[in-house]
């Protein structure tokens, strides 16, 4: 299948200070990608950047093969976008808001339109200027997922939700991966919310990408590793791929990186103990790969 994202070499500067640097990844259809990073780290430049908002200083950043600062009306289309302030027009009531972004979207779902709006009650007659934080970031999501997109954009959608919401609206993101095939992008700080989507993770440290790949993968590389010896251990332990260490006498806790499980008993021989491997979630690997 072709890339729907292809960025390439990607650099952007702020005020002189590097954002992004030297950026290269990609994605395809069927793609869920948590984008991770610290406050700070790029990942909302990055979002613009793709998004055709901002000029790449160096390298280059494609949408369906089309350069995203020469994409046309028709490619504007099969995207979807939902920023972390959301831009709807605050003279009109939701259900206009709704009706008016309708006629200029040819794939319109107006039966997911309607079932969204119901189980997740917008007070449609409402003004805009009027709802509340978490109604107008509902409102904005049902705008980005109704016309069926190809690449969805999401950049913090989900921060003033209540736990219900968000649990619907997850689901509406895994029906969508699953029956569009489309490209999500979604950057939240609620990383166990991304956990259950995604199935790729873009993890922006040091205004690099450290990590690009399966999640799965990522959850097999970082481990814990809990080591019970016969005799005193080193301290430090001088092994590799270690991110961070706790040395007690004959006990030890040690995260590292880069794990294979085929080195398990070579370990234990080298050390003369027992070792428990302990599987990290999502948001343990970011704080330990950014705590190091």
């Amino acid at each position: 299948m072709p890339d729907i994202i292809e960025i390439t070499r990607l650099h952007r500067r702020y005020n002189e200070q590097p954002v992004l640097q030297n950026i290269t990844t990609s994605a395809q259809q069927g793609d869920v990608i948590a984008l991770l990073g610290k406050n700070g780290a790029g990942k909302t430049t990055l979002l613009e950047t793709l998004l055709g908002f901002a000029i790449p200083e160096q390298g280059e950043v494609r949408l369906f093969g089309t350069p995203t600062t020469e994409i046309d009306a028709r490619e504007k289309q099969l995207i979807g976008f939902v920023p972390q302030q959301d831009e709807l027009l605050a003279q009109l009531n939701a259900y206009e808001h709704l009706q008016l972004f309708a006629r200029f979207q040819p794939s319109w779902d107006q039966a997911l339109c309607d079932r969204l709006c119901h189980s997740w009650e917008i007070p449609l007659y409402t003004r805009i200027s009027t709802l509340s934080v978490g109604s107008r970031q509902k409102l904005a999501i049902i705008l980005a997922l109704c016309h069926k997109p190809q690449l969805l954009v999401l950049d913090e959608p989900v921060a003033s939700l209540d736990p219900i919401a968000r649990r619907q609206f997850l689901t509406e993101l895994v029906n969508i991966a699953a029956d569009q095939q489309s490209v999500i992008i979604f950057s939240s700080h609620i990383v166990f919310d991304m956990e259950r989507v995604a199935n790729k993770v873009w993890l922006l440290k040091d205004h690099q990408l450290a990590w690009q790949g399966e999640l799965d993968t990522l959850k097999e590389s970082v481990v814990r590793l809990h080591i019970n010896a016969a005799t005193l251990l080193p301290n430090p332990l001088t092994l590799p791929n270690i991110l961070r260490q706790r040395v007690q006498g004959t006990s030890a806790t040690i995260t590292v990186q880069h794990w294979q499980n085929t080195e398990l008993t070579l370990l234990e021989e080298q050390l003369q103990a027992n070792i428990r491997v302990e599987q990290l979630n999502l948001e343990d690997i970011f704080l330990e790969l950014h705590e190091c």
